[in-house]
Parts: C-alpha cells; sequence; structure tokens
C-alpha cells in the first residue's frame, strides 16, 4: 500500500494513474487494436497457420502494429518485467472468446530455452495460460514441448534464419486423440507456431488449434 502511495500504477499510454490490477485506463483500453476474431470461424490468423499446418481454429487477440498500443502491452509483458501482464491479457481474452462446442481439450506453451528462462526469469505465457486454464476449466501442460536449442529473439534474428525451424521442438510424452491449442505471444511468420504443431501432430491422431496474444 505504501509502495502504491509513492509509485502508484500509471496507465501505460497516457501515463494517468490506474488501479493496481489494470493496465491502460478505461479511455485508452478503446485504443488498443483488438482483432474481434471469431474463434470458430475462418478468420486472418487460421488462414495463414492453414498455409503451413492443418489447424481447427484460430484466435488472436490484438493486432501488433508498430508503434501501437498493442506493441507496448506485448513488449512490458516480454521485456518489461512485467509478469503480470499476462493475467490481465488473459481476462480480455475470456471477456471475447467463445469456444462453443469446439472448446479445447488441453492448453500448451510454446516453450523458452532453459538460458532464456532464466535471463528472462519468467515465461510469459505461463500466468496468461494458467488464468486462462481457471477461467475455462481446460487443464494446461507447460512441459509437452521442449525447446531443443537456445536462439536469438525473433525480432532480432534475419528472415531467412527464421525458416530454420527443424528439430527446434520436441514432444516429451505420449499424447494422442487430444485437441490441442497452442498458446504463443505473437504470430509473426508462423514458423514457430508451425514447428510445434507438426510435432504435436506427428505425436498422435490430435487435433491443433491456436491462439496468440497478438498477430504481427
Amino acid at each position: 500500500m505504501f509502495l502504491d502511495l509513492i509509485f502508484p500504477n500509471r496507465c501505460l499510454e497516457c501515463n494517468r494513474i490506474i488501479s493496481a490490477d489494470e493496465l491502460v485506463c478505461a479511455l485508452c483500453v478503446e485504443q488498443v487494436h483488438f482483432t474481434h476474431h471469431d474463434f470458430c470461424e475462418n478468420n486472418l490468423l487460421t488462414e495463414s497457420c492453414r498455409l503451413q499446418f492443418p489447424v481447427e481454429h484460430a484466435f488472436a487477440l490484438m493486432q501488433f502494429e508498430e508503434e501501437s498500443l498493442s506493441r507496448k502491452i506485448v513488449h512490458q509483458l516480454k521485456y518489461g518485467k512485467r509478469e503480470k501482464v499476462g493475467k490481465i491479457l488473459a481476462n480480455w481474452v475470456s471477456e471475447r472468446i467463445d469456444f462453443r462446442e469446439s472448446k479445447p481439450d488441453l492448453m500448451v506453451t510454446v516453450p523458452l530455452h532453459p538460458k532464456k528462462l532464466r535471463e528472462r526469469g519468467y515465461n510469459q505465457l505461463h500466468l496468461f495460460t494458467e488464468t486462462l486454464s481457471a477461467n475455462f476449466k481446460i487443464p494446461f501442460d507447460h512441459h509437452l514441448i521442449k525447446r531443443n536449442f537456445y536462439r536469438k529473439a525473433q525480432a532480432k534474428r534475419a528472415k531467412l534464419e527464421r525458416a530454420e525451424t527443424d528439430y527446434l521442438f520436441s514432444v516429451t510424452k505420449p499424447v494422442s486423440g487430444k485437441h490441442i491449442m497452442i498458446i504463443d505471444d505473437v504470430f509473426t511468420t508462423g514458423n514457430t507456431m508451425s514447428s510445434v504443431a507438426w510435432e504435436l501432430l506427428k505425436a498422435g491422431e490430435n487435433k491443433i488449434s491456436v491462439l496468440v496474444m497478438a498477430l504481427d
């Protein structure tokens, strides 16, 4: 409480003082470019995924434009040491997504390499996924997928390098006959998501859906 008085939480966009469990003020949230995707209907993310792997459904919460509030939000989560942003984003997703009759059986997160995890201190997807799991009563597994190699962040790698995803991931235990939703932060080229999806498809008769915080 004392620290809240000295260092009050402020809106990420306009710097107005807001409550500790908020990210942006009520006025600035209108500047977040939400996609308004329907999980069960075709959308831009579904079409992008289907160019690379079989996908049942896909949902992106926000657009990830340059100099946008959406980009600021994701960067706060990934690089600003603000893990709790993931919970806020998960609640935003929960308000906007409707699984209808296509509710996944399991949620899995794209893993960080242990070295990257030590550098960052947390996986930005974990609290996000755990909040979604609690909201929708869908189990999650942070350890089903293993990242085999340490690589630079996508934003720092040349475009040609991004396609080199062979053997980047592996499945750590048997899984078959499940509708699995893969969760990641930003969908850019789709190479990372595709690599994870194909490993799960090869592991058994699984169906794949996708949920990301933002679509680049």
